[in-house]
């Protein structure tokens, strides 16, 4: 008779999980089964500012790569697809900017003074602090393009002497923290002009943010899909002089 096998033992399972870690499918699936499990959460909970579907599938990602210590290289390397997704996602910011090209047309005035003023200050206070703490240099030029979509941030910091891994993780930070504080920071301010309250978030906190605003109001969210698109434009132009000014 055949020998019966047992349940698997631990050096087994470590065995197996040694060859899956290793596999780039891996992460990848591991990130979208996060999401989509996260996204589920968020919606169960009736979308609330702190169950921000992006902030959930960090919490439940950070603890399984380090209990498996998978370096971040790794993990990337299996989850590299859905950051080349970013950069259609990016192009993609045009159709808002389309469709409502009417709107922005009659308000062209205010949203050139408003997308200006917000991506000055965004990059501006950005360094102007990193400065005063004392940060090093690749630290501040990583820090300074922060309020844009991931692929121009990158791109931007790579092109200044910054860090790009740095810069990804700072650009994820500023759309959770934007993302989660914009509602009830427009509720106290009394901002009830849904076009303000989405270029506000548009501006500062790029996708994540432009994410919670469509899930609020479809005009917010529209509004804050035009001012990401522009502010990713205007922050490539800004940042180098701005290094410049600030001598760095």
């Amino acid at each position: 008779m055949p020998e019966e096998t047992g349940a698997p033992s631990l050096s087994d399972v470590a065995e197996l999980w040694s060859y899956l870690s290793t596999e780039p499918l891996t992460w990848l699936t591991a990130t979208i089964l996060a999401y989509l499990a996260a996204d589920a959460v968020s919606r169960r909970l009736g979308n609330p500012p702190l169950a921000n579907p992006v902030l959930l599938a960090v919490l439940l990602l950070v603890p399984v790569l380090w209990l498996s210590e998978t370096p971040y290289a790794r993990y990337f390397d299996g989850a590299q697809f859905i950051h080349f997704l970013l950069g259609p996602a990016t192009v993609a910011l045009a159709l808002p900017l389309w469709d409502n090209r009417e709107t922005i047309a009659a308000s062209v005035a205010p949203i050139i003074l408003a997308l200006v003023a917000g991506s000055v200050v965004a990059v501006a206070s950005a360094i102007a602090l990193a400065l005063a703490f004392d940060l090093p240099p690749e630290v501040i030029l990583s820090l300074a393009p922060t309020s844009t979509p991931a692929p121009v941030a990158l791109g931007v910091a790579e092109a200044v002497g910054g860090l790009p891994s740095l810069t990804a993780v700072l650009v994820i930070l500023t759309g959770i923290i934007g993302s989660v504080t914009v509602t009830p920071l427009m509720n106290l301010l009394g901002v009830k002009d849904w076009r303000a309250r989405g270029f506000a978030v548009g501006v500062a906190s790029h996708g994540i943010g432009t994410a919670r605003a469509f899930q609020v109001n479809p005009v917010a969210g529209a509004y804050a899909g035009i001012a990401m698109a522009a502010n990713a434009l205007l922050t490539s132009l800004i940042v180098p002089l701005a290094v410049g000014w600030f001598g760095l």
